[in-house]
């Protein structure tokens, strides 16, 4: 029999999966315009009690189900920065969705199941485990970048994801074989524990374990948008809805960094001289490749697209770390970048208007005069992610830098450094159009603001000015979390 704190540990993916099903009994019978209703708001309800539930979660800390799942500050972690940003993009799509005709309730049954998928991703310590949250995830995902069915170019979004992830899922799932060949568990600590690791006094599998460290980096460089693997990031987001747009680039970016921190500083930790360079490339790569992108992108779905690419390069310097440092900075950082990142998304799907034909960066001339609280909140995101002090962003690289430089990653430390002053050329030029240009033709028509795109802009910009304030409580639990992940 499976004792009853089993179910209390993955407690918030039961509640999540239990909404998602009610949500489409509920949709199945509706027609017409009663499709939509009331799904947007019971999702809802099911993100607020998940959150909620990861009390009860922490309070159940350990191993669930023959080690497959575990619970410890670090999954704790996880599970609130994925279930509040999931909050967040369902109060913008009660806004989105009505504006673009799409009210439809698989919208909000597809995020709840995605976000089951990356709930188990993230607290999974098995490999086959991360597979399969890995792939819940991703087919939810993937239907998602679909949902505005009759626009080809929502369509060739979905199609150019889904082969290419499906592809490089491929190499992660190779990975995956050559570390049980090598190791003989697919147990990420069972590993650490055997010394796994590349050196002819370890298990004699160096050169397996070398290439399934690359292959898997493959498989998880592609979910967060690592060059060289972010060739499908500008077409895939500029192709899909807004607001799914927001989705992707928080919740599975977040999700998979958390299963590379898990792989890579705890299986992998014997054999990190290895690795470590091929982070340490895929950072500069990724920063460098991202910003310039970003500086010829006049669409700001394309620019942020790119954008994106450059911000998993400043988390992959701080992933190169190592260490509770490098840990605990990566881990902050996914904070503060989910929260400017998903409002920043959620301003320009309300902005865009039926069929999004207002994403470029001269429909946002002279914006901060007829849209001020708009114009003030995107102006905020984009200075967090550039930096500036007092927002998340700020802090958010600082820490990066600092664990970099704690390392010793001199060289790796003045690169990123660069790369932000460079960034802060496209992110300003947004905010000059808004205040200091005038729109050619007529101008965006104002949209219905509603209540909940208002508490999902709020909550963004709370999240942000807090961890730019106060940031000391979100690194102390990023720090836990960290110790937690390496014990």
């Amino acid at each position: 029999m499976v004792p009853a704190d089993f179910y209390l540990r993955i407690l918030p993916e039961l509640i999540l999966s239990g909404f998602a099903v009610l949500i489409m009994l509920v949709e199945g019978p509706a027609r017409g315009q009663n499709r939509g209703g009331a799904s947007g708001w019971l999702a809802l309800i099911g993100c607020l009690a998940a959150l909620v539930s990861v009390g009860t979660q922490a309070a159940h800390p350990g191993d669930a189900f023959s080690g497959l799942f575990r619970v410890d500050a670090f999954t704790i972690f996880m599970h609130v920065l994925l279930i509040a940003a999931t909050a967040v993009v369902i109060l913008a799509a009660m806004d989105y969705l009505p504006q673009q005709g799409l009210q439809r309730g698989e919208f909000y049954a597809l995020v709840l199941f995605a976000t089951v998928g990356m709930g188990f991703m993230v607290g999974s310590v098995e490999l086959i485990m991360i597979f399969i949250g890995l792939e819940i995830s991703s087919i939810a995902t993937y239907i998602l970048c679909g949902f505005r069915r009759k626009d080809k170019y929502a369509t060739e979004s979905a199609l150019k994801y889904f082969l290419l992830g499906s592809f490089a899922t491929a190499f992660f799932l190779y990975g995956i074989a050559l570390l049980y060949g090598a190791s003989g568990t697919t147990n990420l600590y069972t590993m650490a524990a055997n010394g796994l690791q590349i050196s002819p006094d370890g298990l004699n599998h160096g050169a397996l374990v070398l290439v399934a460290a690359g292959l898997i980096f493959v498989g998880l460089g592609f979910k967060i948008s690592a060059a060289p693997f972010q060739m499908w990031t500008p077409d895939v987001y500029t192709g899909a809805p807004a607001l799914v747009t927001g989705f992707m680039s928080a919740g599975p970016k977040a999700a998979a960094f958390a299963v590379a921190l898990r792989i890579y500083y705890v299986a992998l930790h014997g054999s990190s001289a290895a690795w470590f360079w091929l982070i340490w490339v895929a950072a500069i790569l990724s920063m460098c490749l991202g910003n310039l992108g970003a500086l010829y992108q006049t669409n700001l779905k394309r620019m942020l697209a790119y954008s994106s690419i450059a911000q998993a390069g400043y988390i992959l310097v701080a992933f190169a770390a190592l260490g509770v440092n490098g840990a605990s900075a990566v881990l902050f950082y996914l904070a503060a970048y989910v929260a400017m990142n998903l409002g920043a998304f959620a301003v320009i799907s309300h902005l865009a208007h039926r069929d999004e034909p207002y994403v470029n960066l001269g429909d946002y001339a002279g914006l901060g005069f007829r849209f001020p609280w708009m114009a003030f909140a995107l102006s905020i995101f984009l200075l967090s992610l550039i930096g500036v002090p007092l927002t998340g962003g700020f802090f958010g690289k600082l820490f990066v830098f600092q664990a970099a430089l704690h390392a010793h990653l001199v060289g790796l430390t003045v690169i990123a450094l660069l790369n932000s002053a460079l960034a802060a050329y496209y992110y300003l030029r947004v905010i000059v159009y808004m205040y200091m240009r005038e729109r050619e033709g007529a101008p965006i028509a104002c949209a219905r603001f509603t209540l909940p795109l208002w508490l999902a802009l709020a909550s963004c910009l709370g999240v942000t000015f807090w961890l730019g304030i106060f940031p000391s409580s979100a690194l102390d639990f990023a720090a836990k979390s960290a110790q937690q992940l390496l014990r």
